[in-house]
């Protein structure tokens, strides 16, 4: 596919991507917020567990709540489940579009491992099933009956998961895949647990009898779970941004003190909410976290060997316009896009890409020619000052090579 079609492709995917992230999130942190916040008296009628009066948009809204249901079922019943579904479809086609389809430049890191993109995207897959089916024996278990004990042994899990991660993959695939687990998992609870036991229960219901308590008690867990885990995700989610997170030594121990800022920070939220104080202490174990993750981020990853171009036969490196190229790159981005920036303010590559090397320069070319090429969003108001020639060699070398590839 030509490659401003696949990258509108992948700007749709994650605008939709978004927006249902954003509808899903914002009912979940809603009803948290809505069931840590209700209130008991004793004239309340039969079944109700509490109620509150809300006021937004000049109107003043009466909830009240059934711990199971009403005594006769309403006809019209909404279920907050699709915000999910679609959060997970779409994320997972922004992993197809961006990682799958670009797995040798986002997915695979020849230095860490050297595998051939069908085994990279079958690790992936092989990551998210594993992620979710080892999360729920454990819930099933017998250390499901801890809080406690089955958070501890989760946390193990997901950090276990993350280092692998980084044992296979590029620093940034292993970030998003470490959000893509704990993603695949939150969706899961609501697609395999959540909606299922509402469903028997209302079924219960309708047929005259009385629902197990055990249904109730299992989504219960399972929505604690997606709530505790919901802001570790966004951040893992955006760290592709910011190399600092994922491009370093010690990211994997990032991603275990990102799961505990985000528990605690969430912990401050249903704490206020469910009108038990405010417990202060935990922004300040959240601003510790912060602190060591800005620490260790000062620990740079190991340089990978640059792989020997000298034969190869990629159009892009054999063009007579290459030469032309690599100058342009070496003297209009390579002051940023370097290990070492020589720009002012620049304390890491941006996203983590070094054009230094003929090797950097064939493996990010699509980049090169989507931001310098075809547009001008690089270099960022054109500081260093790429003239209009420049950009049409770019364009002109990147589409020739891959014309003649097709």
């Amino acid at each position: 596919m030509n490659p401003l079609y696949w990258e509108w492709l992948s700007f749709a995917s994650r605008w939709l991507h978004v927006v249902t992230a954003i509808a899903w999130i914002g009912s979940s942190f809603y009803f948290i917020a809505l069931d840590l916040g209700l209130r008991k008296r004793p004239d309340l009628a039969p079944g109700v567990t509490g109620e509150e009066w809300q006021v937004h948009g000049g109107g003043f809204y009466y909830i009240q709540k059934y711990m199971v249901a009403p005594e006769a079922m309403p006809e019209h019943l909404i279920w907050f489940k699709w915000e999910a579904y679609s959060t997970w479809l779409t994320g997972f086609l922004m992993l197809i579009v961006v990682y799958y389809a670009g797995a040798e430049l986002y997915l695979i890191d020849r230095a860490v491992l050297d595998v051939p993109a069908w085994g990279a995207i079958l690790i992936s897959l092989a990551g998210l099933v594993i992620g979710w089916a080892v999360y729920d024996l454990l819930c099933r278990s017998p250390l499901g009956r801890s809080f406690w004990i089955l958070s501890a042994v989760l946390f193990g899990f997901i950090v276990l998961l993350s280092w692998g991660f980084t044992q296979v993959f590029t620093g940034r695939a292993a970030f998003l895949h470490s959000g893509a687990v704990i993603a695949t998992i939150m969706s899961a609870n609501v697609f395999m647990i959540i909606i299922p036991n509402q469903k028997k229960v209302v079924t219960t219901l309708r047929a005259g009898g009385t629902p197990e308590a055990v249904l109730g008690l299992q989504a219960k867990q399972r929505s604690n779970h997606n709530n505790y885990l919901t802001l570790p995700v966004i951040f893992l989610m955006l760290s592709n941004h910011y190399p600092l997170a994922f491009g370093t030594q010690w990211n994997w121990l990032i991603v275990s003190l990102v799961l505990v800022m985000g528990v605690t920070i969430r912990h401050y939220f249903n704490s206020m909410h469910a009108g038990k104080g405010k417990p202060w202490w935990t922004w300040g174990v959240a601003a510790l976290c912060f602190a060591a993750i800005v620490w260790l981020s000062t620990f740079p990853a190991e340089t990978p060997e640059e792989f020997d171009v000298g034969e190869s036969q990629d159009p892009l490196y054999v063009s007579n316009s290459f030469e032309d190229v690599r100058d342009t790159v070496l003297g209009r981005c390579s002051m940023c896009h370097a290990q070492e920036p020589l720009w002012e303010g620049i304390g890491v590559a941006p996203k983590g890409v070094m054009l230094e090397t003929d090797e950097q320069i064939l493996r990010h070319a699509r980049q090169i020619y989507l931001q310098a090429g075809r547009t001008s969003a690089m270099p960022p108001g054109n500081v260093t000052e790429i003239s209009g020639e420049e950009r049409r060699l770019i364009a002109s070398w990147f589409e020739e090579a891959n014309a003649v590839r097709r």
